[in-house]
């Protein structure tokens, strides 16, 4: 596979008409010039600046051409980019069973890269975000502009990630399996792209339940289109252990709230409650079990 070749085709997809406006928001953004910024990598993100009144408005004005923010929070010069999603918790919920110090790491679905930066705590020797998205692409290089780090986004997804230059110690996709028609063959390219003894933290929804069976929703689930397998632990489990991995370690299961996703001026769309049954909370709105998560760990053999 030639990824030199399909970085050039997907380059071409920042000079779609949806997306030409949203890079011209971003070159009047590059055009402000910091200095000896504070980088703070905390629950949110943030860029502690001198900034002017004129230089402020600019910023403001051209992050908002670039609604929606899933991913967040951040805080650049005292602008609060509040997302929908409230990524830190998810973060912190995983932060206790990873270091990256050292290590080639890849975020597969990175989206705008909020995990990314918060790893650079750590030090690690090189980050690589997977995600074909122009949006998600124009909002990183939003907040990179500012934080000037070393990070490389890539507009490629999970099929690639076997044939990619780098093999890599620590691998993290998140909010992407369940997404993937052949769960198994995505975990096999995150296998492939393990150096020796490397690392994966992957998660999905999840059905309660000890048999080794998944969901498979007739179309829709919580009102979110293209989800494939909804696995129980078991079956979660087996997955990994057929495509390559041991040490297999449950890590976290959650349940989704109001708190974690939220509808903010930085996004548009409804809230989780909106998806849920109205009489039964329990439920999603087509009857299936309400979204809980698991989060698995895992080594390759």
């Amino acid at each position: 596979m030639n990824l030199d070749t399909i970085r050039e085709e997907r380059e071409q997809w920042l000079l779609w008409k949806n997306i030409v406006p949203m890079r011209d928001a971003l070159a009047k953004i590059q055009q402000i010039k910091i200095e000896n910024p504070k980088v703070i990598l905390d629950d949110w993100v943030t860029v502690q600046c001198n900034l002017n009144k004129n230089e402020k408005s600019i910023i403001e004005q051209n992050a908002k051409a670039l609604i929606p923010w899933r991913k967040g929070p951040f805080d650049i010069g005292g602008l609060k980019i509040d997302s929908e999603w409230q990524s830190n918790k998810k973060y912190n919920l995983l932060r206790p069973y990873f270091d990256l110090k050292n290590k080639c790491v890849a975020d597969v679905g990175c989206n705008n890269g909020y995990y990314m930066f918060r790893m650079l705590e750590d030090k690690p020797k090189k980050i690589v975000g997977f995600d074909p998205s122009a949006i998600f692409k124009t909002q990183f290089d939003f907040i990179n502009h500012f934080i000037k780090s070393d990070i490389k986004y890539e507009l490629l997804g999970v099929e690639h990630l076997e044939f990619y230059e780098t093999k890599f110690d620590f691998i993290f996709m998140l909010g992407v399996l369940y997404h993937r028609s052949d769960p198994i063959a995505s975990l096999k390219s995150l296998n492939r792209a393990l150096n020796k003894n490397g690392e994966i933290i992957v998660d999905s929804f999840m059905i309660d339940g000890e048999d080794e069976v998944c969901l498979f929703p007739k179309d829709r689930y919580n009102m979110i289109p293209n989800i494939y397998f909804i696995p129980t632990v078991n079956c979660f489990k087996n997955w990994l252990s057929r495509a390559g991995f041991k040490d297999i370690e449950v890590l976290e299961i959650t349940k989704t709230d109001e708190q974690e996703q939220r509808v903010t001026p930085w996004t548009f769309g409804k809230r989780l409650d909106d998806f849920l049954d109205t009489q039964d909370k329990n439920k999603t709105c087509e009857g299936y079990p309400a979204p809980k998560r698991v989060y698995l760990k895992a080594r390759k053999k």
